[in-house]
C-alpha cells in the first residue's frame, strides 16, 4: 500500500508555521538516554525535533518520505537527512542510542515500524514518540477553532487522527514503558501566524482539494477580530509515549 504523504504540498508552511516542541520535553527525553553517540529522527519534517537531537549526540539520522520536506530542513553539519520509509530503512542493527518520532507516528504501520525500532535501537537504548494536541488561545478564540477542527475540516481528517486525540495511548507498544507525564509548548503569534498554522493542517489541504476552495477563509475574519494587534500565546499539549529496551 502507498505510504500517506500529506505534507509535501505545504511543505514551505510546514516549516514556517509548525510549532516547535519544549526544552523541557527534551530534558526529560535525554535524562533516560545512557550514551550520546547516534540518534535517529524518523519522520523529521524539516527537522524541528532533529536539529535539538544534533547539540547533544555525535550524529544524528533524519528520515521523511517527503523529499520536498527535506528540501526545507535545517542544514546542520551532523545531521544526515535522507528520503526513507519508517518500517524498513538502509541502517545497521542496534545503531541508535535514541530513536525519536514527532507528530508522526500515527502515519506508520505500528507492527512493522517496531519491528524496526527492535532492529536498529542499540540495547538499553530509548524510543521516544509524542504528539501534540489541539492548541488553546481563550475560550472566544478556541470556540472559533473547536468548530473549525470539528464541523469545518473534521469530516477531511483522516482516521489516524483518532490516535492524537487519544494521546497516543490508543497505540499498543511492545515495549516496557517509561513513566511520563504531559509537557505544554507556548507560541506568540500573530492572528496570521495562528490562521499559517491552521492552513499546515492535513485536513485543510483535503478539504481544498475535494472542494477546490480554502476554508481558512470561512474563520480568518473573526480570527482576526477576537485576535486584535497584539501577538497571543498559544498552548499545545504535548503527549509523550517513552520506552527504553
Amino acid at each position: 500500500m502507498e505510504k500517506k504523504d500529506n505534507f509535501s504540498k505545504q511543505a514551505d508552511l510546514y516549516a514556517k508555521y509548525r510549532p516547535e516542541y519544549p526544552d523541557e520535553l527534551y530534558q526529560f527525553i535525554f535524562s533516560k538516554v545512557k550514551r550520546f553517540d547516534t540518534a535517529w529522527d524518523c519522520a523529521t519534517g524539516n527537522g524541528q525535533a532533529a536539529k535539538v537531537l544534533a547539540a547533544h549526540f555525535t550524529h544524528v539520522e533524519a528520515t521523511d518520505i517527503s523529499a520536498k520536506q527535506i528540501e526545507n530542513a535545517f542544514p546542520i553539519d551532523n545531521i544526515h537527512y535522507s528520503v526513507q520509509i519508517a518500517e524498513k530503512t538502509f541502517f545497521e542493527n542496534h545503531s541508535f542510542d535514541l530513536i525519536t518520532v514527532a507528530q508522526a507516528l500515527h502515519w506508520f504501520k505500528f507492527d512493522d515500524f517496531f519491528n524496526e525500532v527492535k532492529r536498529v535501537l542499540k540495547p538499553d537504548g530509548v524510543f521516544a514518540a509524542w504528539c501534540y494536541g489541539l492548541n488553546s488561545v481563550d475560550p472566544e478564540i478556541d470556540e472559533i477553532t473547536q468548530h473549525f477542527y470539528r464541523d469545518i475540516v473534521g469530516p477531511f481528517w483522516d482516521k489516524e487522527r483518532t490516535h492524537i486525540e487519544k494521546k497516543y495511548e490508543s497505540i499498543a507498544f511492545p515495549f516496557p514503558e517509561i513513566v511520563s507525564r504531559d509537557f505544554y509548548y507556548n507560541a506568540e503569534w500573530s492572528a496570521d501566524e495562528y490562521l499559517g498554522y491552521l492552513g499546515t493542517w492535513s485536513s485543510v489541504q483535503h478539504y481544498i482539494k475535494n472542494k477546490n476552495s480554502n476554508p481558512i477563509e470561512l474563520i480568518s475574519q473573526s480570527i482576526i477580530d477576537k485576535w486584535g494587534r497584539n501577538k497571543r500565546t498559544v498552548t499545545f499539549p504535548i503527549h509523550l509515549k517513552l520506552v527504553c529496551l
